[in-house]
């Protein structure tokens, strides 16, 4: 077991070196940026066997690429990754850096039960608000990365949401066809946004970000558009975004960033369209890994304004992290 434990950490040392040493050579010619992003998007500990993000990886990662906080978002559900990553670990990596980790909270409305059975799990709506409320003051700032196998507004789901709107923890959410699923026109999606207006919930993943064009299929949900691949103008999102202020987009890859670079000339109109509603993230997961929203987003050339708002602004209200 002692010589797994060290290959494993030898293993994931050589792949922290090589994110270094990549993102050295990426952001060598690169100025320090004027407007700094806050990630709404990482993940910490091992997705993948071998491939461990440590807190202090992202750390010198964030550094690189003059990203200043970034949220982690841990991964409980069993449909959610091969491996949990516990709110344990998101908390662990705010107290060694509090200045610089954000953590978010998760919780599988699965464990919910009627009040008074089943002594010890949480009883009913009131035991879920004690349980966030729990989080809230550790230090968590959302609940995600939500990602259940349960339909999107399922009745457990519509309790977890009705606690978040409580204690006031905004949802970042997983929607395709297997996690929290939807389908074409996101009716479920807007069940919950017409059910909760004053719940903020961001939106990610392939399902949420195939809406972005008219003719999305439900096949798309379950896979990421080749690039390019034109968009079809009035797709659900550009009408659930003008209709529900409480909607925001998570653009971290792929698919976030695959819908914007499907179609450039459109996926710039619709983050200057909707740049109050839109938030910068990675999805960054393991050493090594490959960013191209870092790329992709100053080849649209955003007005300054737009760039403040997505990258860092909108993160810093819906967070409460303003003055802090």
């Amino acid at each position: 077991m002692a010589l797994t434990r060290r290959s494993l950490l030898a293993a994931s040392a050589a792949a922290g070196a090589a994110l270094l040493s990549e993102g050295r050579s990426q952001s060598a010619d690169r100025a320090p940026r004027k407007i700094k992003y806050i990630d709404i998007h990482t993940h910490l500990g091992a997705f993948y066997h071998g491939q461990e993000l440590t807190a202090e990886l992202l750390v010198r990662f964030m550094d690189l690429y003059d990203v200043e906080r970034s949220c982690v978002l841990p991964l409980v559900s069993p449909e959610s990754a091969p491996v949990p990553q516990p709110v344990a670990t998101a908390l662990a990596a705010y107290k060694a850096f509090p200045e610089r980790i954000v953590p978010f909270c998760a919780v599988d409305p699965r464990v919910l039960t009627p009040p008074g059975q089943r002594p010890g799990h949480i009883g009913g709506l009131s035991g879920l608000i004690d349980l966030l409320k729990r989080y809230q003051d550790a230090g968590c700032r959302g609940l995600g990365e939500h990602k259940t196998g349960l339909a999107f507004d399922a009745p457990q789901q519509m309790y977890l949401y009705e606690a978040c709107a409580t204690v006031g923890l905004p949802i970042l959410f997983h929607l395709d066809d297997i996690r929290n699923p939807d389908t074409p026109g996101l009716p479920r999606l807007e069940n919950v946004l017409k059910a909760f207006p004053e719940l903020p919930l961001i939106g990610h993943a392939a399902g949420f970000w195939a809406s972005i064009s008219a003719d999305a299929t439900l096949e798309d949900f379950g896979r990421y558009p080749p690039v390019p691949q034109a968009v079809v103008a009035g797709g659900a999102l550009d009408k659930l975004f003008d209709k529900y202020p409480n909607l925001y987009g998570d653009l971290s890859e792929p698919g976030g960033e695959k819908a914007i670079a499907r179609d450039p000339a459109f996926g710039r109109e619709f983050i200057v369209r909707h740049a109050e509603q839109l938030l910068f993230g990675t999805d960054v997961l393991m050493p090594g890994q490959q960013i191209p929203q870092f790329e992709l987003l100053d080849s649209l050339k955003l007005p300054e304004e737009v760039q403040y708002k997505i990258y860092r602004g909108n993160a810093l209200k819906l967070l409460k992290l303003e003055g802090e």
